[in-house]
């Protein structure tokens, strides 16, 4: 009886990553393009198109979290996000860079050491275990998707029958 329910509280968890990063990221698109520009990664012709995708990435993974939708799809594809995450904030840390990750709002320039990388990436770390925990149990309560929604144990649909 507690895996749905843990899966609720990871689904809503994430949920709210999701919606809060990408919301601010979507609010403030011009401060999305200089922390992309920061990781000195894509080539400037990409730097625009990944900082207007990556919001809009990030609220539709929010939303049908938050209405469980497609938990399963969404938790891989969160995941999948999540890695490259931790992988440009890993390059980003080796190359000895010192910027903000604009994971929520800000990003660029910054004054900041290793432990602050390590944080950041300690913080994606546990985000990709909800996902993985999602992946593996999508199923929970209030869920909109078929493939997501909680079943109801043998005895509530025994007494709902009689």
């Amino acid at each position: 009886m507690w895996i749905p329910l843990f899966s609720l509280l990871a689904r809503l968890g994430l949920a709210a990553v999701w919606l809060i990063s990408g919301w601010i990221k979507f609010a403030d698109p011009s401060q999305t393009v200089v922390a992309v520009r920061a990781y000195q990664l894509l080539p400037e012709t990409l730097v625009r198109p990944v900082a207007a995708g990556l919001p809009i990435l990030e609220l539709v993974l929010g939303l049908l979290l938050l209405i469980g939708l497609a938990v399963r799809a969404a938790a891989v594809a969160g995941a999948a996000a999540l890695l490259t995450l931790i992988a440009v904030i890993a390059s980003v840390w080796a190359r000895g860079l010192s910027i903000d990750c604009g994971c929520f709002g800000g990003g660029g320039a910054a004054d900041v050491d290793g432990w602050d990388y390590a944080g950041e990436i300690a913080r994606d770390l546990g985000f990709l275990a909800l996902a993985g925990w999602l992946t593996v149990f999508p199923r929970s309560p209030f869920a909109l998707g078929p493939g997501s929604r909680a079943r109801l144990s043998a005895r509530t649909q025994s007494v709902m029958a009689e």
